[in-house]
């Protein structure tokens, strides 16, 4: 059977779909005196979008065919790199937008809504000894700026509708979109009450978010992002929101995954998630099922089914 090397962890049945046409072995359990010796009976990787596949590790395996990345982000793996060498790189789209979207409106109507002072009011016995709890801020009717729509973010602006927001956004070029195209990203910040950040990572979107886009966002500003960490100026934010330049962050997603500075752990107008924009049963298994289906199909007859855009 040809050999592919599992780099992360994989659930049980992804393995036993697996296991029947490869032989698997796990990167976790090797280093690379291991690799010097077997990598060149690697066909396969199987990774996913935080561990990605480690320049050295992709180096070390002469005969690799495919990658396929369990997630919609890869910029853990070097594309370029593959296509040149001719290796195909899938990943797993459309399966995790709804939910993904659906974490980024739980993260704002938790800033606006004070979900987590309101909790801790409620637990602590303040309603009972302080009364009610200061008031919060509406969602209704707000200006919601979304850096990059792709499909992700297009599922974002469609479940915001119940509250009528004005949607505009930000991409390198319009799309064919009901929504209007701001061509500037501090000026649709400064236009913006929320601002979600869904746009991918890499070095072409690194610190996008910057100190003058949260100032532009402003004191009674939101900021989510359900993207990369790399996207927003970590150091920036903190400083932005412990001086009041910004009012108020959602995070899924952190620079230096999974250390989250002590700084946002500590400030109470942040809402800190540990990564799981697509963490629910039934999307993480569509997404397993997807990275196995494009392996599988690659063996049979040499396509896949979703090549990330570089590949396709």
């Amino acid at each position: 059977m040809p050999d592919l090397l599992l780099i992360g962890g994989m659930t049980d049945e992804m393995l036993g779909r697996l296991t029947p046409s490869f032989t698997v072995h796990r990167w976790a359990d090797f280093d690379m005196d291991w690799l010097k010796r077997n990598g060149h009976r690697i066909t396969h990787v199987a990774t996913n979008g935080h561990d990605g596949v480690p320049k050295e590790v992709m180096a070390g395996l002469p005969n690799l065919e495919l990658i396929s990345c369990y997630g919609v982000g890869y910029d853990a793996i070097d594309v370029a790199e593959a296509v040149r060498r001719g290796i195909m790189v899938t990943h797993t789209p459309d399966v995790l937008n709804a939910e993904v979207a659906t974490t980024a409106v739980l993260l704002a109507l938790a800033c606006y809504r004070e979900l987590l002072r309101d909790d801790a009011w409620a637990r602590s016995g303040d309603w009972e000894t302080r009364g009610g709890a200061p008031l919060t801020r509406s969602m209704e009717g707000q200006t919601v700026g979304i850096l990059g729509l792709g499909r992700i973010g297009q599922e974002i602006a469609r479940k915001l509708q119940p509250w009528e927001p004005t949607i505009l956004y930000h991409t390198r070029s319009p799309k064919e979109s009901p929504y209007e195209h701001v061509p500037n990203l501090v000026e649709m910040a400064r236009r913006s009450d929320l601002l979600i950040v869904i746009t991918p990572g890499g070095p072409s979107t690194k610190h996008l978010v910057n100190a003058e886009v949260m100032e532009a966002l402003g004191p009674q500003g939101t900021l989510v992002n359900v993207a990369r960490g790399s996207v927003v100026d970590e150091a920036a934010l903190i400083d932005a929101l412990g001086s009041g330049k910004l009012g108020w962050a959602g995070l899924d997603v952190f620079e230096a995954e999974p250390h989250i500075p002590d700084a946002l752990k500590a400030m109470k107008n942040v809402v800190l998630l540990p990564h799981v924009g697509s963490a629910t049963v039934e999307t993480r298994a569509a997404m397993g099922g997807l990275t196995v289906d494009n392996l599988l199909q690659h063996l049979e007859n040499g396509t896949v089914k979703t090549p990330v855009p570089e590949c396709q």
